[in-house]
């Protein structure tokens, strides 16, 4: 078996191959996470509802809300783009 510190040592190894990988800093703070599973549920929601219903609208807000906290780090931006997209499909419908 591993010990503690040679699994922290390999998970801190790992995640610092990922960081260099990407070649940015990823934020990773409480309020982007809670923040980006409720978009991403809502998200989901949406998704789904338009898949089912065959409406252009909430499908592609849907998946605009799911994959949007991968892109913006912003806490303040990250939701005022939320809130945009879940409002949008509530004042356009095609």
């Amino acid at each position: 078996m591993y010990g503690k510190e040679a699994v922290r040592s390999m998970c801190r190894d790992f995640l610092s191959t990922i960081f260099e990988f990407t070649g940015r800093d990823m934020v990773l703070d409480t309020s982007s996470l809670l923040w980006g599973l409720l978009f991403g549920s809502v998200g989901l929601g949406f998704f789904l509802y338009g898949k089912k219903q065959r409406a252009v609208v909430p499908l592609a807000c849907g998946l605009a809300l799911m994959v949007l906290p991968y892109f913006i780090s912003n806490i303040l931006l990250l939701v005022a783009a939320g809130v945009a997209l879940i409002v949008i499909p509530y004042f356009i419908s095609i």
